[in-house]
């Protein structure tokens, strides 16, 4: 059972690396990452130019942490959440980096959430 999680995860990284080659994130249009692990999913608005992380979010945040929901809820509650950030710092279009995960499930859930609440990718 280890060998094939170990193996899942390296197809993951190795997804991630090709796809990273096309991704790259500017000062006007920064990169939005997406990370999750089996209870949580973080979202990070990074420059690639100046590699520097702009803002961060994750099911972990205070505002978010009380809530009494189910993870892909709560991964749009975070899309939401980042959306919300990142119209702040003047931010309104971004590079969408799913990071070798499928467009399904909470990573979907998050990008939508951020489409509607204003971000364009």
């Amino acid at each position: 059972m280890a060998n094939i999680l170990k193996l899942k995860k390296k197809a993951r990284v190795r997804r991630k690396y090709r796809s990273k080659k096309r991704l790259y994130g500017t000062p006007d249009r920064p990169r939005l990452t997406v990370y999750k692990s089996l209870n949580q999913i973080y979202a990070q608005i990074v420059d690639d130019q100046s590699q520097k992380s702009i803002t961060g979010v994750s099911s972990l945040t205070k505002e978010l942490a009380s809530l009494k929901v189910n993870k892909t809820e709560m991964a749009g509650k975070v899309g939401e959440l980042i959306a919300a950030m990142a119209k702040a710092k003047g931010i309104e279009s971004i590079v969408f980096d799913r990071s070798g995960y499928l467009y399904h499930g909470r990573v979907k859930a998050l990008a939508e959430a951020a489409r509607k609440s204003g971000l364009k990718f």
